[in-house]
């Protein structure tokens, strides 16, 4: 995978292979967070902007924006007009997740754990969604991922990872661990 996705990046859009992105880790630090490109470059970060915070703030979302971008009930935006055509592959089979292993391997993420929020996320949290940052070292996978995914609230998703702060055992992390492919293959919540 880490020889043939570059390669196919490469063929089918301008950019690098890897999209950095600063995040936020264990007790608010930033660290690079790393994926394999899925979007078009300089393209206009506004419009997850703009989507985050309104599904923080549990404002309406829109069925269908300008952009022709479903969203109206799910965590992450689709049809994103961002997404490159290989890029909506590598997004739904969550291969574009692979270079987080690097991520890992300095430290800076687990393999279970809730995902790490970018700044502008982080900024429109409450009080209390803060705690899925603060105790805990992000991860690759995690009870949100397996449970839902991105067919959940973002409320729903923050109780899920309080749940597995509160409830975390090495066989829990192992259950999650082992549920992983089988979610990914199904596609259940993957856009």
């Amino acid at each position: 995978f880490f020889l043939i996705i570059p390669i196919i990046i490469k063929l089918t859009s301008n950019g690098p292979v890897f999209f950095r992105q600063e995040r936020v880790r264990l007790h608010g630090r930033k660290f690079i967070f790393l994926k394999f490109r899925y979007m078009y470059v300089d393209n206009d970060p506004g419009i997850h902007m703009e989507f985050v915070k309104k599904l923080i703030k549990k404002k309406p979302l829109p069925k269908n924006d300008e952009e022709g971008t479903k969203q109206a009930g799910t965590y992450k935006i689709t049809n994103d007009p961002r997404v490159t055509g290989i890029g909506r592959f590598l997004r739904m089979s969550s291969l574009d997740e692979l270079p987080q292993f690097i991520n890992v391997l300095q430290g800076n993420m687990s393999l279970v754990g809730p995902r790490p929020p970018i700044p502008y996320e982080l900024e429109n949290y409450d009080l209390w969604h803060r705690s899925r940052v603060l105790e805990v070292k992000p991860g690759i996978t995690g009870l949100w991922q397996v449970k839902g995914r991105s067919s959940t609230t973002f409320d729903e998703m923050v109780r899920l990872d309080i749940q597995y702060i509160q409830d975390w055992s090495l066989g829990l992390d192992f259950r999650i661990l082992l549920q992983t492919p089988i979610v990914v293959l199904i596609g259940k919540g993957a856009y």
